[in-house]
């Protein structure tokens, strides 16, 4: 085990990509399971504060100590296992997402949830139900996890296979391995019909597993992750179009939309079906232009699309993606098109540049990130764009809008340039998640609540409802040592 004491050493660990900030006593690095649970027995007994981080890629300040110790989870970092007959790997939490996606790329195999920042640990990906471009075909984390060991507050361990427990309706029990059982009583809750990472997962009869995966640290510590992967595409058509104006190119992500949902519905093959649909407004073109210098004149939005294909049916499917995108006035010399791998990942590092230059602007200025993670029903996407541009249009404050929109998932990053604009863009932003609320949406589609969106939490679901997720929390950390202030003031 190491043990970090000195202010030089903590540093590290005592902030996030959202430029968030805290304190801590110490960092904890433990080098396997039986290490993890003595820190978190002594803690329990000594009700010392436990924050568990991660790699520092979160924009919420999760990871970010207030008090008590950090634990880092960055020794518990191998790959146990890939099973390509099986289509599994087992993992632990320290693993980075990049070198996991590498190892499997070895073997013919991918993991579809694909956070913008790879450089993250794969625990925390967990945590926080992390998506990404790819979740419009294949969904968010949660969809790819089958098993997890847990280490409780206590040090007692649970183990969770998909499948195998389920809540009795509003009724959750659980038996640890020392055979302790803990009883939860799940409130009401109305889910959000979109991508949602806002609070604990719940719903009647669920699986107990969905309970832990998006808990953000608060409920207990992975030590082993299965996850599902899948056989890697035998290709990959990647296009990024550039519209004449950023309502042609949102009315083109509608309808490609559209036909990505009937080719799924009705099982067709040879059709669009998008793998990922992302948008980058005006703004973002301008604020992309110094490193792009090759983003075509005169063209005001943009729109990042990629499809699964085959050697028989590339063709025809580029063909059908120039046709759809011809529909919405774009010419053929404003689209980029990858025909090969290295080609794809130029057009990646074009799709990714936005979110960390805005992260790097940020951190220069000193400023806490003020970046929307709020998604809305899809029939609302076209109404909540229109919204976003009369609010910003009000305010002098800089700013660049990009997201998810094949999951009407809206990134609006405000960059103010100095302290008073920081304020006003607080204000804004509450306005933002008010509205996402009132259109039956979250306040975060991806990144997790965090110690930032705490009250976003309870405008979204209700002081009432938020109590009783905490509710959950007590009952499985009796002494609230773990992650507290994540999710819950």
């Amino acid at each position: 085990m190491i043990i970090k004491t000195k202010q030089d050493e903590l540093q590290n660990y005592l902030t996030d990509a959202s430029n968030f900030r805290g304190s801590c006593e110490a960092v904890y690095i433990p080098q396997s399971k039986d290490e993890l649970i003595k820190i978190l027995k002594e803690a329990n007994a000594q009700k010392t504060k436990v924050t568990v981080s991660g790699a520092g890629t979160g924009l919420t300040g999760a990871r970010v100590p207030e008090e008590g110790i950090v634990i880092s989870t960055e020794k518990l970092n191998k790959i146990i296992e890939i099973n390509t007959i099986e289509n599994y790997a087992v993992v632990e939490p320290g693993v980075y997402l990049s070198e996991f996606l590498k190892e499997l790329r070895r073997v013919n195999r991918f993991y579809p949830p694909d956070p913008t920042e790879k450089n993250c640990f794969i625990g925390g990906t967990v945590a926080t139900n992390a998506s990404g471009a790819k979740t419009f075909k294949y969904g968010a984390t949660r969809n790819f996890v089958k098993e997890l060991e847990i280490i409780l507050a206590d040090g007692d361990e649970l183990y969770l296979k998909r499948g195998e427990v389920f809540a009795n309706g509003n009724k959750l029990n659980l038996i640890t391995k020392s055979g302790k059982e803990i009883s939860l009583n799940l409130p009401e809750i109305n889910l959000p019909v979109t991508k949602n990472a806002s609070g604990y997962f719940i719903k009647q009869n669920m699986d107990a597993i969905d309970l832990f995966i998006g808990s953000e640290g608060t409920l207990g510590v992975f030590t082993k992750i299965k996850l599902k992967i899948l056989p890697l595409p035998e290709r990959i058509i990647s296009m990024v179009a550039f519209f004449n104006n950023e309502t042609d190119a949102l009315h083109f992500v509608d309808k490609a939309r559209e036909f990505s949902f009937q080719t799924r519905q009705k099982n067709l093959t040879d059709e669009i079906d998008a793998l990922a649909l992302e948008f980058f407004d005006n703004n973002s073109l301008k604020f992309l232009s110094f490193d792009f210098p090759n983003i075509p004149e005169k063209t005001f939005a943009a729109v990042w699309f990629e499809q699964e294909a085959n050697l028989a049916n590339e063709d025809l499917l580029i063909e059908k993606w120039f046709n759809l995108v011809s529909e919405f006035n774009v010419e053929q010399e404003n689209i980029w098109f990858a025909t090969n791998e290295p080609e794809r990942k130029k057009l990646e590092e074009f799709r990714h540049a936005i979110s960390w230059k805005v992260n790097e602007y940020i951190s220069r200025n000193n400023f806490r990130k003020l970046g929307t993670d709020v998604a809305v029903p899809d029939n609302q996407m076209l109404n909540f764009y229109s919204y976003l541009i009369e609010l910003m249009s009000e305010t002098s404050i800089d700013y660049v809008l990009y997201g998810h929109l094949g999951n009407s998932h809206f990134h609006l990053n405000m960059l103010p340039k100095s302290e008073d604009e920081y304020k006003d863009g607080r204000e804004i932003y509450r306005k933002i998640c008010l509205k996402a609320i009132e259109l039956k949406g979250t306040v975060s589609a991806e990144h997790g609540i965090g110690k930032i969106k705490t009250q976003y939490l309870i405008d979204m679901f209700g002081e009432e409802t938020v109590n009783k997720m905490k509710a959950i929390k007590k009952k499985l950390d009796p002494n609230y040592i773990l992650g507290v202030g994540n999710i819950f003031k």
